[in-house]
């Protein structure tokens, strides 16, 4: 039986990558390295798999929100970054063997005609246990439903409420 297609939410300061710099990158793909956070390097190995859609959402920037639309190329696989010594996600205790950090691979799909802001996420009652939107909720890589991820993509083709 065929594994039904998942949906994410992303987050990326705009600043270090944004959905632009996703789009202009070598065959708008990149891997989604550097994340540091057990819960999130789970969802990466165990989870999100080649096929599954991601919302990119600009973090740590006015306004916050989804600003567009990836998908991923490549399962998980040990994040090169844990291993380079000159990086600032270097992992004196991850081995080949036994890496302690995952990536992704998503390419860029589109970028939507404007920014959903996080304040309008908020707002809408059919997002209310979207996990971006509760109070403390940092996790970089978040689950999305289907209908979650729907929302959001009609409400950045309708003008700002």
């Amino acid at each position: 039986m065929a594994r039904a297609k998942q949906y994410w939410l992303f987050k990326s300061e705009p600043d270090v990558f944004s959905i632009d710099d996703l789009r202009e990158a070598p065959d708008s793909t990149t891997l989604w390295d550097g994340v540091r956070n057990y819960q999130a390097r789970n969802l990466m190995r165990d989870e999100i798999k080649k096929g599954d859609s991601v919302l990119y959402y600009h973090s740590r920037i006015k306004p916050m929100g989804v600003a567009g639309v990836a998908r991923v190329v490549r399962n998980g696989y040990a994040d090169p970054t844990q291993f380079d010594r000159k990086s600032k996600y270097f992992d004196e205790k991850a081995t080949e063997a036994q890496p302690r950090w995952i990536c992704v691979d998503i390419k860029f799909a589109r970028k939507l005609p404007r920014v959903v802001e996080l304040a309008e996420l908020k707002a809408h009652s059919g997002l209310a246990k979207m996990m971006v939107t509760q109070r403390g909720a940092r996790l970089s890589v978040q689950p999305v439903t289907k209908a979650e991820f729907e929302t959001v993509l009609a409400m950045a083709t309708s003008p700002a409420t």
